[in-house]
């Protein structure tokens, strides 16, 4: 008899430290149940495809403006171009004049030397309107140096031929600033593309999952699309939005 009651307790103290009942093992397998998963990946299938519709938009907004820029900076080229054979005619025309209005000086050098006043009237009235119908803005401004500063030619003024090409210098100058805009929209507009296509493989994951009959390897596809869908959306959120864009109306945008 005690060895019977023996055994009796033995078998209670199993029970009691045995594993839990199949009902409780049931509850706690089907917290995530097939029904439950489609509806999950139904609504990652949903949120993946607005952020992907999110992003191809904006990435077409740089492809946009990348081009708006090309177009603008080829345009700010051609000008700097026909601005700078503008300058060199320009300098070339004052180079000459320069030696006509030098040439004027040796004769009025001449006269003073021999004294004749009717001359030197004469050669100060020619250089009077060759200056004032002839001579530019900048030859006059060297021509002023020269004299304050005793030299024998106002090209010898620093950075004289720079002014003939300013505005030509410029002109490139702005041409290459928005030419380099339209590279970094084009570079946005990549990583924009690159974003659509993570999307993308995250759809496809998604669209698989059904496919697998066992539940593990459902809930192990899936879990690997979400991995793809939050690196992608974190990805895309370090891409700086397009040039103007109002954040807070999407219906307009302004370059």
């Amino acid at each position: 008899m005690a060895n019977k009651e023996n055994e009796v307790i033995k078998s209670e103290t199993i029970k009691q430290t045995d594993t839990p009942p199949d009902n409780a093992l049931k509850d706690r397998k089907t917290v995530l149940t097939a029904k439950r998963l489609e509806t999950i990946v139904a609504i990652l299938l949903g949120v993946t495809t607005l952020l992907s519709a999110w992003a191809s938009w904006i990435g077409h907004l740089h492809g946009g403006i990348q081009s708006i820029n090309f177009t603008k900076s080829n345009h700010m080229a051609s000008r700097g171009t026909a601005e700078y054979n503008l300058g060199m005619q320009a300098f070339l025309a004052d180079y000459m004049a320069w030696n006509t209005l030098n040439d004027y000086y040796f004769d009025l050098e001449e006269a003073k030397a021999e004294g004749d006043q009717k001359k030197i009237n004469l050669i100060n009235n020619k250089i009077k309107i060759y200056k004032k119908e002839n001579i530019s803005d900048i030859l006059s401004e060297g021509i002023k140096w020269m004299d304050n500063n005793k030299k024998h030619s106002p090209f010898e003024m620093p950075g004289i031929e720079d002014k003939y090409f300013k505005s030509a210098q410029r002109n490139v100058e702005q041409s290459q600033k928005i030419l380099d805009e339209g590279k970094r929209d084009n570079a946005k507009g990549d990583s924009y593309m690159l974003v659509t296509v993570l999307y993308s493989l995250t759809l496809f994951l998604l669209g698989i999952v059904g496919t697998f009959k066992n539940l593990p390897n459902r809930i192990a596809v899936l879990m690997i699309a979400v991995v793809c869908l939050v690196f992608a959306f974190v990805y895309m959120c370090t891409i700086p939005l397009p040039t103007g864009f109002e954040k807070m109306n999407f219906i307009e945008f302004k370059k």
